[in-house]
């Protein structure tokens, strides 16, 4: 019990924190998480570019074959 107590007294700081703002780094994992999948299927490209351009085009779930837009 006394373990217990000196550990949530270490992180208190924390825990006040999320209570009053509810946020996680749970998005930029998952993030991260796609870019490193992106990079192991990606261990031809050449160019930097080619490489950013494909996070983008994966992170920001763009279509292969955009809709027709009318106005």
């Amino acid at each position: 019990m006394k373990q217990k107590a000196e550990m949530l007294e270490r992180h208190l700081k924390g825990l006040l924190n999320y209570v009053l703002h509810p946020i996680t780094n749970a998005s930029s994992k998952g993030f991260n998480s796609m870019i490193q999948e992106i990079k192991t299927r990606a261990h031809g490209f050449l160019d930097f570019a080619n490489y950013r351009t494909r996070i983008f085009f994966y992170c920001g779930k763009l279509a292969l074959s955009p809709e027709r837009v009318t106005h």
